[in-house]
């Protein structure tokens, strides 16, 4: 059935809103099945805010939910500690957050949490493949390393808390070690001096997974999209989607509109504010994350395998001769205001885990909204407009799952049946 509709759906002029990560990959793969692709997007290019220096991680092994039995409790914990790895004001007055808060409330019981992971991890496996494919196709470079994710614990029970997870991702299908400290070593050497002092107590290895540079991938992506006739229309503000009530009829922008057959919503943490236009609530909240890039200065002392600090909710990844450490989220509303308090613990863990890598003067210093649902599950697929397809709300997982959302969306618009099962990854699970 999938394939030979294909045809009467070709050629459709389809407008994808926002050119990160995600956006570029859908707009490639649109491109690829002979649409004619307009992008756009407020930045100078591709990957330009929230893609723009994360953690660098292509992490199926991540498809654990942050709505879960122990965390409100803990992040009642944290909400007293600024460098907290997860900061949550309940106090100011936000009613996006509450409604959100309340959401992500009534996932954190264990049967959603299995729900919610089986989810994710659906999505996050087949997008590696999809990643592996294109990257097989077209050789695309993005600093990128096949040596899988490396997760390190810090504390027994933390480690003992890390192989019951890790079993719940086997049996959805996730694969990952169990490794000693001395393992650990043999699989990143530059964790020899962290061992010897006793800081990691154990680790897992997610072997299948990758790491590379979101922005470069987005860069390069859009300039392989450009060659299939995809068109990018940088510097451009979107005011408004004009529709009469079935379909969007008009997108109207600060510099002309544009009238599509069909439009995906890209949009990243600025997505619900277009949707409420339409009548749709998008439960899609800012996550605000941090990052440092240093140059290396000793290559044998800094990290090639890519890590998890468990303990920290920290990741390290090298990008060449560049390290990046990313980590911590903050609940703040759409503030991209850089607080120093905030880098400050990111600093130390990583001069603490590799001090001989850099001497980590410069830090290139970095936040960038991510958009989280309350059930870490990404919203995807078509909405009550027969026009209107959604490709938001990957919280921290947008690069894991940018080319498998790309390709799903792209289906969709010409007419085939998706690869993977769309159950419960629609608006339609929060009623929308």
């Amino acid at each position: 059935m999938a394939h030979h509709k294909a045809n009467e759906y070709s050629n459709m002029k389809v407008a994808v809103l926002g050119a990160g990560v995600v956006g570029t990959s859908t707009a490639y793969f649109l491109a690829e099945d002979g649409h004619d692709v307009v992008v756009l997007d407020r930045q100078k290019g591709a990957g330009q805010e929230t893609s723009f220096a994360n953690g660098g991680q292509i992490s199926a092994c991540h498809a654990k939910p942050w709505a879960g039995p122990k965390v409100p409790w803990q992040t009642f914990l944290w909400t007293f500690q600024p460098d907290a790895p997860l900061l949550f004001k309940p106090w100011r007055f936000d009613p996006a957050l509450w409604s959100w808060g309340l959401k992500f409330l009534a996932n954190c019981t264990s049967e959603r949490e299995r729900i919610n992971m089986d989810r994710t991890l659906r999505i996050a496996l087949y997008s590696r493949e999809v990643l592996k494919a294109l990257r097989q196709k077209t050789n695309i470079q993005y600093d990128q390393q096949l040596k899988g994710i490396l997760h390190i614990y810090r504390t027994k029970p933390e480690f003992e808390h890390g192989r019951h997870t890790a079993a719940q991702l086997a049996a959805l299908g996730l694969a990952q070690d169990v490794l000693t400290p001395e393992d650990c070593v043999k699989v990143e050497p530059a964790l020899a001096d962290a061992v010897r002092k006793g800081d990691v107590v154990g680790g897992l290895m997610s072997g299948e997974d990758e790491s590379g540079d979101a922005r470069k991938f987005s860069e390069e992506l859009a300039a392989l999209a450009v060659a299939r006739g995809a068109k990018f229309r940088y510097g451009v503000n979107i005011q408004k989607l004009e529709h009469d009530g079935k379909r969007v009829t008009r997108i109207v922008t600060d510099q002309g509109d544009e009238t599509p057959d069909a439009v995906v919503l890209s949009l990243g943490s600025y997505s619900p504010f277009l949707a409420k236009q339409l009548g749709l609530k998008l439960p899609v909240y800012p996550a605000k994350g941090y990052s440092i890039t240093a140059e290396i200065e000793d290559p044998s002392a800094a990290p090639t395998v890519s890590i998890t600090d468990e303990t920290r909710f920290m990741v390290f990844t090298r990008l060449g001769n560049r390290l990046r450490v990313a980590g911590t989220a903050e609940l703040a509303g759409w503030n991209t205001h850089l607080d120093p308090v905030r880098v400050a613990p990111i600093r130390e863990n990583v001069m603490s885990l590799f001090p001989r890598a850099s001497s980590y003067k410069e830090l290139n210093a970095w936040c960038g909204l991510r958009p989280a649902t309350p059930d870490s599950v990404p919203i995807l697929g078509a909405t009550k407009f027969d026009n209107l397809f959604l490709n938001t709300g990957h919280g921290t997982l947008g690069w894991t799952m940018a080319c498998g959302s790309g390709r799903v969306i792209a289906d969709l618009i010409s007419g085939r049946v998706p690869e993977i099962e769309m159950n419960g990854l629609e608006l339609e699970r929060f009623g929308g």
